[in-house]
């Protein structure tokens, strides 16, 4: 039986004192940051010409990391009139990240969890694929430090984004 959120990332959780790198150059730490945030936790987007991990393909939710990140963008104005702030945030390395990020023209930052730091601190789910650990994927919402609301499992990446923005606008 599936969840609509893991266990312990109930509303009211304090979120852990982890800077994260940001493509955008900033260092940014979620629990510190006033008034409401959005934060699409991705297990890992892909480039054109090199392959998946090992396993990936055999992964339930593994696919959809650039689908459901273009989704955001589409909708970024409407999620930023709200007076949200919205970010990606993945395992992967800033330097990856911020090519990622140009390619698809985002307007919003990816941080960077390489170490895992955030994730272990708020025990996000996870997978392994080709003996490397990937977060699954969940939007939170944060309000002043706090989560808010958690979106889990993300069952369509692609209309992931219209699902958030949905709630956000209940939320006014």
């Amino acid at each position: 039986m599936e969840r609509s959120a893991p266990i312990h990332l109930t509303p009211g959780i304090c979120l852990p004192l982890v800077a994260l790198p940001a493509t955008d150059g900033s260092a940014i730490v979620l629990a510190t940051l006033s008034g409401r945030s959005l934060v699409a936790v991705y297990p890992w987007t892909g480039r054109p010409g090199v392959p998946n991990p090992p396993d990936w393909d055999d992964m339930p939710g593994a696919h959809g990391s650039t689908p459901e990140l273009e989704g955001f963008r589409d909708i970024f104005e409407a999620i930023s009139q709200t007076g949200t702030r919205l970010f990606g945030l993945s395992n992967q390395t800033t330097a990856y990240q911020r090519e990622m990020a140009l390619r698809l023209e985002l307007p919003f930052p990816i941080l960077s969890d390489a170490e895992g730091a955030f994730a272990r601190a708020l025990r996000l789910p996870s997978f392994k694929a080709g003996g490397d650990s990937y977060v699954k994927r969940l939007t939170f919402a944060v309000l002043d430090g706090r989560t808010e609301h958690v979106f889990y499992p993300v069952r369509d990446p692609e209309t992931h984004a219209a699902e958030v923005v949905d709630w956000l606008t209940e939320q006014a």
